[in-house]
């Protein structure tokens, strides 16, 4: 019989991402969201509730989720839940449950006039010539094609390509 291990939240950041390496040089990076819940209860009374997750990227949507995301962003992920565990140096057994993120989706609308502008610094290890690079590939993924942007002459509203 098949399974299905599938999540999907909508969720905002409840801190930075945070990127680290594996020893073989592979990029992983994690973050927390946090997703509200509400309800009314039979009494009339409103009640809500908030849960928090554990989201963990690898390779090059760690990348992109270091880039772009930052504490407070309201995001749309996919992905699958991953269970780890490991021992204590007392002997006891931990056990931690993450969501393995496989999709993203930035749903918040930049400023008009706000230019994606990823983080560059030396702790990152992301400089201005790998800015280009990302912004490049991203612009290309979600842009219109090359054909319409010759034909109108003007810069592409990827934001109202989308609908939003």
């Amino acid at each position: 019989m098949r399974s299905i291990n599938k999540v999907i939240l909508i969720g905002n950041l409840t801190r930075d991402p945070e990127m680290r390496q594996t020893p073989n040089g592979q990029p992983v990076v994690t973050f927390g969201i946090a997703t509200n819940r509400e309800w009314v209860t039979k009494d009339n009374i409103r009640k809500s509730s908030t849960e928090f997750h554990e989201i963990v990227a690898w390779a090059r949507l760690a990348e992109i989720c270091h880039l772009y995301l930052r504490k407070g962003k309201l995001i749309y992920i996919e992905g699958y839940l991953k269970t780890r565990s490991w021992d204590t140096p007392e002997g006891v057994k931990k056990f931690k449950t993450e969501i393995i993120m496989q999709d993203m989706i930035i749903l918040e609308k930049r400023p008009k006039g706000e230019e994606i502008s990823p983080v560059a610094n030396e702790e990152s290890g992301y400089h201005e010539e790998n800015e280009e690079t990302y912004e490049e590939e991203i612009s290309h993924e979600k842009s219109a094609p090359e054909d319409a942007k010759k034909e109108n002459g003007k810069k592409p509203d990827i934001d109202a390509d989308l609908g939003l």
